[in-house]
């Protein structure tokens, strides 16, 4: 999988890597290795509760809960619909301790004319919040259709 991401992206090795969701040995899987952020897209519900009460059961958990300890940005996407009680709960809880919630819900004001518009205005909402420049879908008041 390393190679075809690497082959795929036209990417050193260095700066792509590929860890399974067992590696406990990873660098996001330690304070010292913190990311700055991180994105859980999609994420299940189990996974939300899990981070949201720190059960660090796979690598991912592990990270989620490292970039929260250490400060960094995290972001979930809540993929599942209905939402019940305990869901609402624990979005809430990570909200109340900083973590961004952001189902990837696209909006349909820009008037998308596919599927890949849509897929756009997601990714472009999350990369505004990590604060990366994008050109994917132009941000509401500033060169709208």
């Amino acid at each position: 999988m390393q190679e075809f991401l690497h082959a795929h992206y036209a990417v050193d090795e260095r700066r792509l890597q590929v860890f399974g969701e067992s590696q406990w040995t990873a660098p996001v899987a330690s304070g010292s290795g913190a990311p700055d952020a991180m994105v859980v897209c999609p994420c299940t519900t189990g996974t939300l509760s899990s981070i949201a009460n720190g059960a660090c059961d796979n690598l991912i958990e592990r990270a989620a809960d490292v970039t929260i300890k250490e400060r960094g940005l995290l972001i979930v996407m809540p993929r599942e619909m209905p939402l019940s009680a305990i869901h609402l709960e624990n979005m809430l809880k990570l909200a109340r301790i900083g973590v961004t919630i952001m189902p990837p819900n696209p909006g349909f004001y820009h008037r998308p004319d596919s599927v890949g518009d849509l897929v756009d205005f997601v990714v472009a909402r999350v990369l505004d919040q990590l604060g990366i420049e994008q050109t994917l879908a132009p941000r509401w008041g500033i060169d709208n259709r």
